[in-house]
């Protein structure tokens, strides 16, 4: 199950920075392999402080980046050493998503 908000439904992605959980050791490392790849990887930060996950790990928000194929990036992501994880879903998509709209709650059905 997907929970979002309208603005987050897209045709495409990379509308929106794409969020990569990093072990702390790594994240400047995992920046430059992603801005290698393409766009610019952003520590995420909060009132001048690195945003830290439940797990201890960083997140960097990744503008900019193309892709056509959002399972193969994902798994290239996932094989980058310090990667945690990334906020794609694609390997294991939602069946369903809840959509929130100002006229209330849209159900969408994925097969």
């Amino acid at each position: 199950v997907c929970i979002t908000d309208a603005s987050k439904l897209v045709l495409k992605l990379g509308k929106f920075p794409l969020p990569v959980e990093v072990i702390p050791m790594a994240y400047a490392s995992v920046s430059r392999q992603l801005q290698a790849i393409g766009g610019v990887a952003v520590l995420r930060e909060k009132d001048g402080k690195v945003v830290v996950t439940d797990n201890g790990n960083y997140l960097l928000d990744w503008q900019g980046m193309q892709f056509g194929e959002p399972k193969v990036m994902e798994a290239e992501l996932n094989n980058i050493p310090g990667v945690v994880t990334v906020g794609l879903f694609a390997l294991r998509g939602a069946n369903v998503c809840l959509l929130g709209t100002p006229e209330g709650v849209e159900t969408l059905r994925f097969n």
